[in-house]
């Protein structure tokens, strides 16, 4: 008579670890690692529900806990998604070359890992080349495209030489030298305790990671990114500060549906400087987009 217990104990059990895992889906984040398609592990996190599927990219020699203020505020009606490319934050290392190709790969890696076919991409500073090489490798799955201080012109005009000067700048004390020039993507007056925390936790990013981006990003933007535009078939929305000009007409002579929208007086880092102003203004943006 006493047989039947165990099976019946065992289903309480499965039946309580299936409740606390459908609890800690819907009340906290989930966070894993999926395969890019080199093999190297990329992390990500996700919370919320709700379409489009908001995916945020960072930056250059940053994470994905650069979009914390995001996360809290969109999760309310989205599902939102967090990366960290390949050799940043908890995401492997191990690879060749730190291409935007490959980093695309990666973002496409997360998207298709959580069976995501609503999405909008956005995508900060180097985020931006990285959300347009991951939307051409997944044609269907992308609402739109959200760029983050970045197209403000569809061609850098830089030699190969002028690009390799450049990069081996920073790598002569690199640490020292992207301190400096992180610092000088915020505006006078930015809260110093913010820029500091920045600016030393860029530095703190692996050289070689590091320095090879720098080169991809440059070499993307001198050879790759007025082709890429061209094949997207998606609309392009844009948040920049007024730092630098945006050539809007060239960029909008290349993408078939390409809007800017100004923060005025920030600097690079829109999304921190002015977290509120920022997500209004994504707010819009995801209006604009609100047809696939």
């Amino acid at each position: 008579m006493r047989q039947p217990m165990v099976p019946i104990l065992i289903l309480i059990v499965l039946a309580a670890l299936s409740c606390q895992e459908r609890e800690s889906t819907s009340q906290g984040p989930a966070e894993g690692t999926v395969s890019s398609a080199d093999g190297l592990g990329i992390h990500y996190r996700t919370r919320g529900s709700g379409e489009p599927a908001l995916v945020f990219v960072h930056g250059w020699s940053c994470d994905g806990s650069y979009w914390t203020a995001q996360w809290d505020h969109f999760t309310a009606n989205h599902q939102v998604v967090t990366i960290d490319l390949g050799g940043h934050g908890q995401s492997g290392l191990g690879r060749g070359r730190w291409s935007m190709v490959a980093f695309g790969a990666d973002v496409r890696a997360v998207v298709e890992k959580l069976d995501l076919d609503d999405v909008v991409l956005i995508g900060h500073s180097m985020g931006g080349a990285i959300i347009v090489e991951a939307t051409l490798g997944m044609p269907g799955r992308v609402r739109g495209l959200v760029g983050v201080d970045n197209f403000q012109t569809p061609y850098l005009d830089m030699t190969p030489q002028q690009i390799e000067d450049f990069v081996s700048r920073m790598q002569v004390n690199f640490v020292t030298n992207t301190e400096d020039w992180v610092r000088s993507m915020f505006p006078p007056g930015a809260d110093p305790l913010m820029v500091d925390k920045v600016a030393k936790d860029m530095a703190s990013a692996p050289p070689e990671v590091a320095t090879s981006a720098l080169r991809e990003l440059l070499i993307w933007y001198s050879t790759q990114a007025p082709a890429a535009l061209e094949k997207l078939r998606v609309p392009l929305q844009c948040i920049s500060s007024d730092k630098h000009p945006t050539d809007v007409e060239g960029i909008s002579a290349i993408v078939d549906r390409y809007e800017l929208r100004l923060m005025p007086g920030h600097g690079h880092f829109l999304m921190l400087e002015d977290p509120a102003t920022f997500n209004s203004l994504l707010e819009d943006a995801l209006d604009c987009l609100a047809t696939k």
